[in-house]
């Protein structure tokens, strides 16, 4: 398991990539812009941000990164980058934790940074969603059990 990552340690380049993606974000209805960039097991960037349609169902920033990282053929989250607009932590939803949860090994990193990029928080899988669902409890043998 990495150690934790130091607020000076974060690489200039994600925190531009995090701002620049927020900034594109489409958020004319909660006026809460969020970016969101991942890391899959290659290396590879894959940049979301959110868009909301008038119906409220929009799409998170996490959930159109990993929808990026997927649709490239990965399936595997190394890192996990989340950037909100103002200094409060702006956490993933449930929804996207799961979605998270769903790519993520126990040596992902789920890292939290303010509007700046300054790093507010970071976890790994089992603290962002604790005891959670995940594919290997729908295996054959997890239903016998």
């Amino acid at each position: 398991m990495s150690e934790p990552m130091t607020p000076d340690a974060i690489p200039q380049e994600i925190v531009a990539a995090l701002i620049a993606v927020r900034e594109r974000a489409y958020a004319p209805y909660s006026r809460h812009p969020v970016g969101a960039l991942v890391i899959g097991e290659s290396g590879r960037r894959y940049a979301g941000a959110n868009v909301e349609v008038v119906h409220y169902k929009g799409i998170c920033a996490e959930a159109s990164a990993i929808a990026a990282l997927a649709s490239a053929g990965e399936r595997q989250l190394r890192e996990v980058w989340v950037i909100g607009p103002g200094r409060h932590l702006c956490t993933p939803c449930g929804d996207c934790r799961q979605r998270i949860r769903e790519f993520a090994t126990p040596e992902t990193r789920i890292r939290v940074v303010d509007a700046e990029g300054r790093l507010l928080k970071e976890y790994d899988m089992e603290a962002l969603l604790p005891d959670s669902f995940g594919p290997e409890n729908l295996s054959h043998e997890a239903l016998h059990d």
